[in-house]
């Protein structure tokens, strides 16, 4: 195929395939770009729980990056659970040198409310990553830990956002599943911001949601999608997947990446 484009997740791994790189493979391939995967954990998960995280080592996950660097670069990359501090930091100092964007999407607990990552990686993800962030995608627990006060209501939204792109972010966009009653997204840059409300989806199905909304916007970007259209193409697609979910599993059952 000639003018395929390529997406890399660097991100954990789900084996019931409805989260972490098994659910962004899906969505890239589903969303015409080539996927490419960098393994940061491993875990013992499905739809009911999650028994057991464990760490890649540092040097490996960065040795898979520069092997797809070297060979297959991307023209856009994510971030999904990263597990440690010190993976964080090295992943900030090698994205430094990336010339495509990077979405950041700060994963620190599943679906389940297992914990993917150590208390003391919300620091390093201010000083490392979110710097480096063509995007950074926090839902309102992430925005909480990240900025260190609540955030609940729309107006903590936007001063959430503005603190995000005071620490570097070129953009932010809040996922605002965690409210009551229908969700609204903020999406803030230096120019301005933008309310995405959309009606709640009434269904405990929603294993891997905001992987598949990341990795989204990412293979948007990927085909060369500006940010805003790469964001609205993506949300559409994820409320689709929800809506049409397969309704496997005992538990958070995962969605519908073929729709």
């Amino acid at each position: 195929m000639t003018g395929l484009t390529s997406a890399l997740t660097i991100a954990g791994s789900d084996p019931s395939g409805g989260a972490g790189i098994q659910a962004d493979l899906k969505t890239f391939h589903q969303l015409g770009v080539y996927g490419e995967a960098a393994i940061t954990l491993l875990t013992v998960q499905n739809t009911i729980t999650v028994a057991r995280v464990e760490l890649m080592a540092v040097d490996l996950v960065l040795e898979q990056i520069q092997a797809v660097l070297d060979d297959i670069p991307p023209a856009a990359a994510k971030t999904g659970a990263l597990g440690s501090a010190d993976l964080i930091k090295a992943i900030g100092h090698a994205a430094s040198r990336w010339t495509f964007p990077l979405v950041v999407d700060p994963v620190m607990v599943s679906k389940h409310g297992a914990r993917l990552a150590a208390p003391e990686t919300s620091e390093a993800f201010r000083r490392y990553l979110i710097p480096r962030a063509a995007l950074l995608m926090p839902n309102l627990p992430e925005a909480e830990a990240l900025c260190g006060f609540a955030v609940n209501t729309l107006a903590d939204m936007e001063r959430a956002g503005k603190t995000l792109l005071d620490l570097g972010a070129l953009a932010v966009l809040i996922k605002g599943g965690h409210m009551e009653g229908d969700p609204v997204d903020l999406y803030l840059d230096p120019d301005g911001q933008l309310s995405l409300p959309v009606p709640r989806i009434d269904t405990p199905n929603t294993h891997g949601t905001g992987c598949t909304y990341s990795a989204a916007v990412t293979a948007g970007l990927a085909r060369g999608l500006g940010m805003l259209q790469a964001i609205r193409e993506a949300k559409l697609f994820v409320n689709r997947a929800i809506l049409s979910n397969p309704g496997l599993g005992h538990g958070s059952g995962p969605l519908n990446h073929w729709v």
